[in-house]
Formats: structure tokens, C-alpha cells, sequence
């Protein structure tokens, strides 16, 4: 499988460019997943559900199915984070996977950078970037998009997985 990565700082547009990127490269007829990786203790479940009371029980798994989807939630005992290589390993193959987060992870990533954040663009210090997506006036070495423009960085990463 194909994987890319939209990296970049709080705030600064990945998981509104993610969400259009899917859409516009699965109307590209491609079948596309997504990663994502959180800092912080998430859950996928609503406190009080029976799922989630399950988990609260002290369930080392959690499997919730229907007829349109299902998900399984696993505790860590030791708080040690799967890599990224292991998490892939468990996914269904498509044609890409768009990675959101795992910035210090070795594949190909696009930066999404809003100077608002007060934060400096990654992509001048890490290799891994090969490119920035902005609605700002910025000096890098890598090519940029306009944060907005879908359709050419949709482009831009099925060419560079060699997609298209």
C-alpha cells in the first residue's frame, strides 16, 4: 500500500485537508484509508454506552459490530505506542493510505501551515517534507500549494506514491 502524510502544527488545516483529499481521490476511483494519530488519551465510544462500560469494566478488548461497520478498541497495558509499521499491518489493503500526524515517521508528508499558529514551518528543518499546502506568503525550498486548491495537491501525492 501507498502512504502519505499530512503533517503539521495544531490548527494549522490537516484534518480539513484530509477529509477533502479522501473525497476528492476516491472520486478519482481509488480506495483510500486513513491514520491518525492522537497525543492524548481518545476514546471512540460515548461515556455510558455499553461499550464503553465494558472498557470501564476493565476489558482488555472491545469489538463493537453492526451491519455498516465495526471497530476494535485494545487497552495497552504498559501505555507503549504500536509503530506506525505494526498499525499499518492491521489495515484492510487499498490503493493509499493518508496519514495524518506521525511527524517524525519516514514517508512522504505535505505541511499544513498557518502562520496564525505562531508556529515555524516544519518543512525547512525535515527532509521527510516535500511539500507545503498555505494560504500564506512563505519561504521554502519545497514546492507549495494553496491550502484550498485539492485537486492539485490530490495530484501532487498520486504521483508522487506512483498512482498516476
Amino acid at each position: 500500500m501507498k502512504v502519505f502524510g499530512i503533517t503539521g502544527w495544531k490548527n494549522s488545516g490537516k484534518t480539513s485537508l484530509l477529509e477533502k483529499l479522501v473525497k476528492n481521490i476516491t472520486e478519482r476511483g481509488f480506495s483510500v484509508s486513513t491514520m491518525k494519530h492522537a497525543h492524548h488519551n481518545f476514546d471512540v465510544d460515548q461515556k455510558g454506552k455499553d461499550s464503553y462500560r465494558h472498557k470501564q469494566a476493565g476489558a482488555s478488548q472491545v469489538l463493537l459490530c453492526s451491519s455498516v461497520r465495526w471497530v476494535l478498541m485494545t487497552e495497552l497495558e504498559k501505555n507503549v505506542e504500536l509503530e506506525m509499521e505494526s498499525l499499518l499491518n492491521k489495515m484492510n489493503p487499498v490503493d493509499l493510505i493518508l496519514v495524518e500526524g506521525f511527524k517524525t515517521k519516514d514517508h512522504p508528508k505535505i505541511e499544513t501551515f498557518r502562520a496564525i499558529t505562531g508556529q515555524n514551518i516544519l518543512a525547512n528543518a525535515d527532509a521527510r517534507i516535500i511539500a507545503v499546502a498555505t494560504k500564506d506568503k512563505i519561504e521554502v525550498t519545497v514546492p507549495t500549494f494553496d491550502l484550498d486548491d485539492t485537486d492539485s495537491i490530490a495530484k501532487f501525492i498520486l504521483s508522487t506514491v506512483g498512482l498516476i
